[in-house]
């Protein structure tokens, strides 16, 4: 059977892996550390998307009954995005793992040639970490992290990025993600998305965002089922 697509790009958190309880210990890690009230895992789920750096000012911004402007402009901030790092750092690998069937069909499609990308918004020292704590970051060809160019989802520059990389035609290109965010990033890109109802998209369906195609299984993304 012919290939559907040449390029495959993943999201991260809630795509390919679940990370949200070890970004819930090291955000608890580091209110603690600071004299703040920890907050729980279904806010730090609904928090999840935007990168580290935005989920830890939603949470300061919660505990501290204030706004995300305030906290974004306070002098502490990066004191305590500094201990935060840290933290993470540490918690990576912990409490986190590959939802199912993620690494087979990865290989598979490593196998029938088509090229794999990652486009998260997640910073690049945490996505290399959470990568290479799963034996993932040999599956693909290029990576692209909230931080590596000078915008970040729903801007369509990392899909675009990895369009060019592997001369790859919108049309033959397919994004999967888990949340608003990543359909808005596809859409942008003017490429096709399916999405999974597993993952992180602040708490609301993700069928309504519109994907073309929402996949229950991660098995549906075998070079045989891509049509």
């Amino acid at each position: 059977m012919p290939q559907a697509f040449d390029l495959v790009m993943f999201d991260l958190d809630g795509t390919l892996i679940e990370t949200a309880p070890e970004i819930c210990d090291a955000v608890n890690d580091t209110l603690t550390r600071v004299g703040m009230e920890p907050v729980t895992q279904d806010s730090v789920d609904r928090w999840i998307g935007h990168g580290t750096r935005e989920l830890l000012i939603q949470a300061l911004a919660f505990v501290g009954k204030t706004t995300v402007e305030v906290v974004r402009a306070a002098d502490y901030l990066p004191m305590i995005l500094a201990e935060f790092d840290r933290n993470y750092q540490r918690r990576c690998g912990t409490r986190s793992h590959l939802y199912p069937h993620v690494r087979e069909v990865l290989q598979q499609l490593r196998d029938e040639g088509v090229k794999l990308a990652v486009v998260t918004n997640k910073e690049a020292r945490y996505t290399h970490t959470v990568l290479d704590s799963h034996q993932l970051a040999p599956m693909f060809d290029r990576v692209v992290s909230g931080d590596t160019l000078p915008t970040k989802k729903p801007d369509p520059a990392g899909i675009v990025s990895c369009l060019d990389a592997f001369q790859v035609h919108r049309g033959r290109a397919l994004f999967v993600g888990d949340s608003s965010i990543d359909v808005a990033t596809a859409r942008n890109a003017r490429v096709q998305v399916w999405a999974l109802p597993y993952g992180y998209n602040m708490g609301e369906p993700i069928e309504a965002c519109q994907p073309d195609r929402v996949i229950t299984d991660f098995s549906a993304l075998k070079t045989t089922q891509l049509v």
